[in-house]
Order: structure tokens, then C-alpha cells, then sequence
């Protein structure tokens, strides 16, 4: 009777056990299920984060960088008509200087001279959905996005007509996720502001057709010889293809690869309804091949721009680039096509006097050993304004356009950068007064090199002032100063205040900041506006080759008004121009000294005498000379070049002007000693011809000595020569 029992309490614990094994199972499955619901969720929730982390930063980024890129207007395009340069006479009038000759064969037509199967091929074959879309179309961008992207792929493709009209206008094809972004939000941008209709005309006549012809009626002419509103469906699909890629569909290249197009191009017109069967028949089968024009082109005559002409050109493309965000060969075509009135800043008759001396190579001094012809370039300016009133880029005819225009070019500086490296910032910060005394003797230890450099001639004048060291160009008073102020406050100083923007990191050392030896060179235009501070009170002012640019109904597309910084207070200035003098009535610069009005300048030479320069101030202007060859050797002439080339040059403009002097400087009483005189030596005497470089001090590419090679990037060793440029 126990054993039924034991039956009967046994089931209901099996089932018990069984009812709590499923209860711990559904526990588990509920817990496992609810975990991965939890887990899945905050991954949704981390991706919704993400995703909208990701929209902020785009937005920031569309209005940071793309933003300003697509204020486009159509306006700005004006295609068929000429730039021109304009200068003002003595009496206060803009007369024309030179009309820019456009280098693109292009004529306007207006949209109702178009056959209306013109504007349909275009549709049919480069964006179908033209007349739906606001300027891009999303469908096929979203597939090239994901082609790129998927397949590792740089072409995007999917461009809309208005896309690749805005390509067009602004010459960016540049093969990057960001241009292909503002190249969408311009486009957006394009078609709130015009209709197709105006798209469309643009387009038609905007785009490169091969052959050097911009627009359809160029390209009607070329190959067809007719205008474009007599243009076959057939001969107008031939055209149409060859935008696609002008090097493989034209037709004077490739026949049969243009044929294919065609037929390409009349096919889709057909299947998207736009032309019927039998007109898509009679094109296909039109003979156009006996229809192609090869005449040879009309002899090109080419206006061959003046070297001042070529700067004004180079300085409004470069600003046009900057204040339209297009790239250089956009800007150029506005200049050139636009319609543009540029009004420069030259003055004739200081010119005339460059061009008598330089496009007559008798009149630039004579050298031997040497078969090439010593060159030249000048830069003179009007301190006060910054305007560039007239230069040259070379000796002798110009016969040619935008070769080598040595206004340009970088070449080492020498001894002419002493004023606005060492000197000039040492004035201005209290280091050094003209009655300064300071050693120059051999083997003074500098603090932050073991570099030192001798003077020119190998001998030293013992304790001198500031002013002797300058009017003599002692290389060790330079190191010594640079050394006082560091090189990288005289580098920062010739960037942020002086405009040098040659300058490269390594420039920031001993040897570029002391004597002139930067890696890359400065321009003369450089060395001139630097110059012009101490003329204009201590005011640094940017050159400018130009003041105002307008359209062709007025509206003023660039306005270049006077940049200036405070380089130095007037009284330093009035010192460096004081000093200055000296120079040239006793030192370096005699050969300059002009007679009829009070000069203030600089000379330089570097390594081998390969470069000889001259910067100089009067009262009226600022006038920089460089000499040498383009492929660098010894100059072997008496005197300096520069310094006699800036005579003849200066002295003819100063004819008839008042006399002015620089103002006085404050100098005080006090002597005031710079470094440690107590380390004088007995110096070896130096003999001083001071129509000559040689033997006056200036570096002269003697080189440096004293020191081991030290931090400044020059040579160093003694007796070593300093290698420039």
C-alpha cells in the first residue's frame, strides 16, 4: 500500500521539475531575447547618433567650405568681348593701354538662332532628365557616389547640363569628393536664379568644342563651315558628340569614332520621342563626311604685352581667383573675355625712361668672360601709395608672351636684405642707434651658432657704430645682430610686417637672415614695396600693378585699395634712411648717388658675385635693381651693375622735381655699446674702395669662417665660400 503512494507523490514532482526546467528556459529565452533587443536597440541608437553627429559635421562643412564656393553667376561670364587695360596720362585721363586679344575662338548666339534639335540632342545624350530635375539629378549622382565608393572608383560622372556648365565657367575639374560637392550646391544654386532656357543658352555657347572653338557657332564654322542655324539634325548630333571628349570624337581626329556618336546621340533623340523614325533614318544615312571643312585656319597675329602688362594680367587673374573661389584658368577667360576694364597704376613717362635703358642693351653695363648677355629687371614704385609706376622683366626686345619675366624670378638678395632683416628690426626694437658701438673682429662666438662669417676682403675695422658697419656692409655686425635678435624674429619680421612672402622655413637661420643667403630667392618687387616703409614713415604698403577692375556696364569686380601695416614707428624709418644715406654718399652705394636729389640705398652681392643688386629710396620713389645671368656665373664688370643701371634710370625721373630731403631722425646722445668690446684684438686694416663691392664689405660670396658649420644652414668653415641659391 506504501508503493502506490510513492507513485502518487512522485508525478507531481517530475512534472514539477519539468514545469520549472521550462519555466528557467522561457526565463532565459524572455532574458536572451529582451538582452539582444537591448542590444540591438542601443545599436540603432548609436547609429542614429552617428548619423546625426555625421549631418552636423556636414552641415558645418557645407557652410565652412562649400558655401563660399557657389555664389556663381552667369553675369560674371560675359563671353564675347574683350578686356582691357587702361592707364592714366598727366593730365589726370584713362586713355586705352592694351586690349587683351582672347586666345579662344567664340561668338554669342542668342537661343532663338539655336534649331530646336540642337538643344535636344544635348538633352538626349548628356542628362535626359534636364527639364525634371533643380539642377542635379539625384538618381544618377546617388549611383556615382556608390560606383566611386563600391568599386574604389575616382570618376564620378552623373553630371547634370548645368553641372557641367558651372565645370565650364570655372575651369575646376579637379577629381575630388569636394569639388564634386560644390559643384552640386552650385548647380542647386544655379537653377534658383535662372530657367533652363538661360541654362541652356549658356551651355551652347559656353562649351569646348574641339578644335579650339567655344560655343556652337564656332564649331558650325570649323567644321561645316556654316552658321549654326543652318545646321543639319545630322551635322548637329556630330557636334554635339564631340563634348563628351573632344580628343577622341573629333571628327578632324577620329571620323569614325564622331560617326559613332552621332549615331549614339540620334538614337537616344529617337527613343526618348524627339525626333521620329524616318527623321532618325534620313540622319543616320547623311553623308556629312563630304560636308567637313579643312581649310587651314587664318594666320594667327599676336599682341605681344609689355612686361608691365603681362604683371598687371598675372595680379588680376591671381585676385579674381581668390575673390571668386574659380580656378586660374577660369579667371583668365573672365580677363581675357569679360568684358573687364582694368585701370592701372602706370605712369608713361617713368617708363619710357626704362624702356630707353633697358630694351637697349648698350646702355646696361659691359662684362667679359662671359657670351651671355647680362640681364636685368627694375621695379619702381611710389612709396606712399604702393602703385607699381613702372618696370621691366629683362634687357633688350620683347618678342614673345609669358616667358621669363625676372620681375618674377627668386634669386638670392646678398647684403641688399641687411636693412630690413637685421638692421631695420634691431633699430625698431632698441637694440642698435646709429652712434652704436660694436666689434667687428675675427672670432667673436655668437650664442646660437658656432657659425660666423668674414667680410668681404678678409679684414675688419675693429669696435665701430652701427652706422660705419652699415655704410661698409660688415658681414660680422649683421651676424652679430641677427644673433642679438634670433633669426626667426628677423624671418617673422620680413613676413608679418615687410610682405615676403618668398621666404621658406629654413630662411629662419644665421646666413639668410645676416647676408641674404635664402634657399629660394626674393623677388625684386619684393625687395622694393619692403623698401618703401622707410620712405613712407615707417608704413609698409603692398605693391599693386592696378587699383580697380569693373565689368562692361561699371560694376566694380575688384577694388584694390592700399593694404598697409605699421612695419616701423617714423622714427626708425628716419633712421634707416639716415643710414641709408651714408651708404651711398660714403660706402657701398656711390655708384648710385644720382646728383639732382637725396638717395638712401643698399647694395647686394652674393656667392661668386653672381647677383648684384641695388634697392634705393629718393623722396619720390623706390626703385629695386637686380642683375645677373639666367644661368648663374661671375659677373666680372667694374663697380656694380645695379647700382649703376638705377643712375641712369633714377636721374632722368628726378629732372625737374623739387628738392626734398628725408626727414631727421631722433638719434639721442647716447653711444651705447652692442655685444662685448672687451674682446678686441689688433685688426688687420681694411682698404676700402667704396665704388666698388669688393674689399667694401658686403659679402660678396667670401663666405663664412670661424665656425664649424653651426645651425644657419651656410657653410661655415673657415675660409669656406657661402653657397646662394
Amino acid at each position: 500500500m506504501n508503493e502506490p503512494k510513492k507513485k502518487k507523490k512522485g508525478l507531481p514532482k517530475v512534472l514539477r521539475a519539468a514545469g520549472t526546467a521550462v519555466s528557467f528556459t522561457v526565463d532565459t529565452a524572455t532574458g536572451a531575447v529582451s538582452t539582444v533587443l537591448k542590444l540591438i536597440g542601443s545599436i540603432i541608437l548609436a547609429l542614429l547618433l552617428a548619423g546625426l553627429l555625421f549631418a552636423c559635421i556636414f552641415a558645418y562643412y557645407v557652410k565652412t567650405s562649400l558655401t563660399p564656393n557657389v555664389s556663381l553667376s552667369l553675369e560674371d561670364y560675359q563671353l564675347a568681348e574683350s578686356g582691357t587695360i587702361y592707364y592714366q596720362d598727366a593730365a589726370g585721363v584713362w586713355r586705352e593701354l592694351v586690349t587683351l586679344q582672347a586666345d579662344e575662338d567664340r561668338v554669342w548666339v542668342d537661343y532663338d538662332k539655336f534649331p530646336w534639335y540642337v538643344e535636344k540632342a544635348v538633352v538626349a545624350i548628356e542628362d535626359k532628365r534636364f527639364y525634371e530635375h533643380k539642377g542635379v539629378d539625384w538618381y544618377r549622382t546617388s549611383g556615382a557616389f556608390v560606383k566611386m565608393f563600391a568599386k574604389m572608383e575616382t570618376q564620378f560622372g552623373g553630371s547634370t547640363i548645368t553641372q557641367q556648365l558651372i565645370k565650364n565657367l570655372t575651369g575646376n575639374d579637379e577629381v575630388t569628393v569636394q569639388r564634386k560637392l560644390s559643384e552640386i550646391f552650385s548647380a542647386l544654386e544655379l537653377e534658383k536664379k535662372y530657367d533652363k532656357q538661360e541654362i541652356m543658352l549658356w551651355y551652347l555657347n559656353a562649351v569646348y568644342f574641339g578644335e579650339g572653338c567655344w560655343g556652337m557657332q564656332t564649331a558650325a564654322q570649323t567644321y561645316f563651315g556654316k552658321d549654326v542655324q543652318d545646321l543639319t539634325l545630322a551635322e548637329a548630333a556630330a557636334i554635339v558628340g564631340i563634348t563628351n571628349m573632344p580628343t577622341k570624337y573629333d571628327p578632324f581626329y577620329d571620323e569614325q569614332a564622331n560617326k559613332n556618336r552621332q549615331e549614339t546621340i540620334l538614337r537616344e533623340m529617337y527613343d526618348q520621342g524627339y525626333i521620329d523614325y524616318d527623321m532618325y533614318i534620313d540622319a543616320v544615312n547623311e553623308d556629312i563626311s563630304s560636308a567637313f571643312v579643312r581649310s587651314p585656319g587664318e594666320e594667327y597675329s599676336q599682341e605681344i604685352y609689355t612686361y608691365y602688362e603681362e604683371i598687371v594680367i598675372n595680379d588680376v587673374i591671381n585676385d579674381l581667383m581668390l575673390s571668386k573661389n574659380i580656378s586660374r584658368e577660369a579667371a583668365r577667360r573672365l580677363l581675357y573675355n569679360g568684358g573687364y576694364q582694368v585701370y592701372c597704376c602706370l605712369d608713361p613717362s617713368i617708363q619710357a625712361v626704362v624702356d630707353s635703358v633697358y630694351q637697349d642693351p648698350s646702355q646696361i653695363p659691359r662684362t667679359s668672360r662671359s657670351n651671355q648677355q647680362l640681364q636685368s629687371s627694375i621695379v619702381i614704385m611710389e612709396p606712399y601709395t604702393g602703385k607699381i609706376l613702372a618696370l621691366s622683366g629683362g634687357v633688350g626686345e620683347k618678342n614673345a608672351n609669358f616667358l621669363l619675366n625676372r620681375v618674377r624670378t627668386l634669386r638670392p638678395a646678398g647684403s641688399s636684405i641687411k636693412p630690413i632683416a637685421s638692421y631695420g628690426p634691431a633699430t625698431e626694437l632698441g637694440y642698435i642707434t646709429p652712434n652704436t658701438l660694436v666689434n667687428d673682429a675675427a672670432g667673436i662666438r655668437l650664442n646660437g651658432t658656432s657659425w660666423y662669417p668674414e667680410n668681404d676682403g678678409g679684414g675688419h675695422f675693429g669696435v665701430v657704430d652701427i652706422r660705419t658697419a652699415l655704410q661698409y656692409s660688415l658681414n660680422t655686425v649683421a651676424a652679430q645682430i641677427v644673433d642679438k635678435l634670433t633669426p626667426e624674429v628677423c624671418y617673422n619680421f620680413l613676413q608679418t610686417r615687410l610682405g615676403v612672402t618668398s621666404l621658406v622655413p629654413d630662411d629662419a637661420s644665421y646666413a639668410p637672415m645676416a647676408l641674404g643667403q635664402l634657399t629660394n630667392g626674393i623677388t625684386v618687387r619684393e625687395m622694393a614695396q619692403a623698401y618703401c616703409a622707410f620712405v613712407n614713415d615707417g608704413l609698409f604698403t603692398y605693391s599693386r600693378s592696378y587699383t580697380l577692375v569693373t565689368d562692361s556696364a561699371g560694376n566694380i569686380v575688384l577694388d584694390n585699395q592700399p593694404r598697409v601695416i605699421a612695419a616701423f614707428s617714423a622714427n626708425t624709418a628716419h633712421v634707416m634712411t639716415y643710414m641709408l644715406q651714408n651708404a651711398c654718399h660714403y660706402g657701398t652705394g656711390t655708384e648710385a648717388w644720382i646728383g639732382n636729389m637725396p638717395v638712401a640705398g643698399k647694395t647686394g652681392t652674393t656667392t661668386d658675385y653672381k647677383d648684384r643688386w641695388f634697392v634705393g629710396c629718393t623722396p619720390y620713389y623706390v626703385a629695386a635693381v637686380w642683375t645677373g645671368y639666367d644661368t648663374p656665373e661671375r659677373i666680372y664688370v667694374s663697380g656694380n651693375p645695379a647700382a649703376q643701371i638705377f643712375r641712369k634710370v633714377m636721374r632722368p625721373i628726378h629732372e625737374g622735381l623739387a628738392w626734398r630731403d628725408f626727414p631727421w631722425p631722433y638719434i639721442g646722445a647716447d653711444t651705447g655699446i652692442f655685444g662685448d668690446l672687451s674682446e678686441e684684438e689688433e685688426e688687420e686694416e681694411m682698404t676700402v674702395d667704396p665704388g666698388e663691392e669688393g674689399g667694401s664689405g658686403d659679402e660678396g660670396g667670401s663666405g663664412g669662417s670661424g665656425g664649424s658649420g653651426g645651425d644657419d644652414g651656410g657653410s661655415g668653415s673657415s675660409g669656406g665660400e657661402i653657397v646662394i641659391g
